[in-house]
Order: structure tokens, then sequence, then C-alpha cells
């Protein structure tokens, strides 16, 4: 900080005015806390990106091998039993239950789940189609809500359906984590999304970022 006098015109007094050292920036605090903030953001959003993912690929890997958590060993997809069999087949309320009942167990919808969950799943941990990933995630996430249905109370039979909020449940809380992950471009953070987004046919075509 230079300090020079300047003549006061009134009165003819030298008064000390201060003029800031051009080597000295006022915005270096702001700009180095800003640049703190904005990594603690991306790795907390990679840090999102990679849980979420391996909660989709932990579920293609257990309903596949049968790893004995949510699917029992020796009831796994290569073992002969069903990913949506159980699941679609229990449903007891809400506005598809007999639409849910009738795909329960079809090839079809056992392919379309699983490589649901393992492309969702590898997407997120490597960081790369993160918006497809978010407009199927949500998707299955829209189906299994309306499966579980939690604005139901009661069953037919009168029994408790056990929901605990009549909108928010789990499925919603991942599907808009989904979109937020799509949104912040949370893949270029311990993912390879800038290799990805280099890509001439993923440059020629966003919806593949």
């Amino acid at each position: 900080m230079a300090v020079h006098e300047t003549p006061h015109r009134s009165s003819g007094l030298h008064l000390p005015s201060f003029r800031r050292n051009r080597t000295t920036s006022a915005t270096e605090p702001a700009e180095s806390a800003g640049t703190g903030t904005h990594t603690a953001r991306a790795y907390a959003l990679a840090s999102l990106r990679l849980l979420t993912g391996f909660v989709f690929l932990w579920a293609f890997l257990d309903k596949t091998f049968g790893l004995g958590y949510a699917t029992g060993s020796g009831k796994g997809w290569i073992d002969g039993g069903s990913p949506t069999k159980g699941f679609l087949g229990s449903v007891a309320v809400g506005p598809m239950e007999s639409t849910f009942h009738s795909w329960a167990g079809d090839p079809w919808a056992n392919w379309l789940f699983m490589l649901g969950l393992l492309g969702i799943g590898v997407a997120l941990i490597a960081g790369v189609a993160l918006r497809i990933s978010a407009v199927a995630g949500t998707l299955m996430m829209a189906l299994m809500w309306v499966a579980e249905w939690p604005p139901a109370q009661h069953l037919a039979d009168g029994s408790p359906t056990m929901s605990t909020n009549p909108f928010v449940d789990y499925h919603v809380i991942y599907a808009v984590a989904l979109i937020v992950l799509a949104a912040t471009a949370a893949g270029n953070t311990l993912g390879i999304g800038r290799l990805w987004a280099r890509l001439p046919i993923v440059r020629d075509h966003g919806w593949l970022r």
C-alpha cells in the first residue's frame, strides 16, 4: 500500500491519500474461497454419483448371482430365478396392480429391468451417459414407486401398507439424485466424463453426455 500526499483544494493542507499497490489483489481471498467451494462441491457430487451407482450395480449383481442379500443364495437369475416375479407379483395396491402382475416374471421384463440396473450402475460409476441414466433411472424409479404406491395407507384386506410418507420415498430421492448428477456434469470429477464428452459422437449428440 503506497502513501502519497495530495493537496487539499480548499485549505491548502497536504492530506495523505491511499493508492492500492498494483501487486496486491483484493479479490485473491475471494477467488481462493470460491475455488475451494467449487472443488468441495465437485467431490461431493462425485461421491453421490459413485454411491448411487453402486446401489444400482449391487442390485444387479445380487439379483444375478444370488449373493444372499435381497436375493437368496441359489435363487439368482443365473440359477433360473426371476428378478421381477417376486416384486411385481407381490404388488397388492395401486392403480397398476393387475398390470404389474401380468408383467411379473416375463422374460422381457427381466431383461429390461436387469439391463437397466447394469447400465445405470456402470454409467454412474464411470461418470458417462449421465443424461440417459437420469431418464432411464427416473422411469424405473417411477414404476417402482407406483408398484409400492406410498399414498395407500391400507391394503385391500385392511392391513397397513407400512408407508411412512404419502409421496416422498427412496425412489423419489434416487430419481432426483440422478437428475442432479446429470445436470451438474458430475462425471467430470473422479470419473471419465471429460474424456467421454470429447468423443465425436458425444460432441455431436448432447443427449449422450
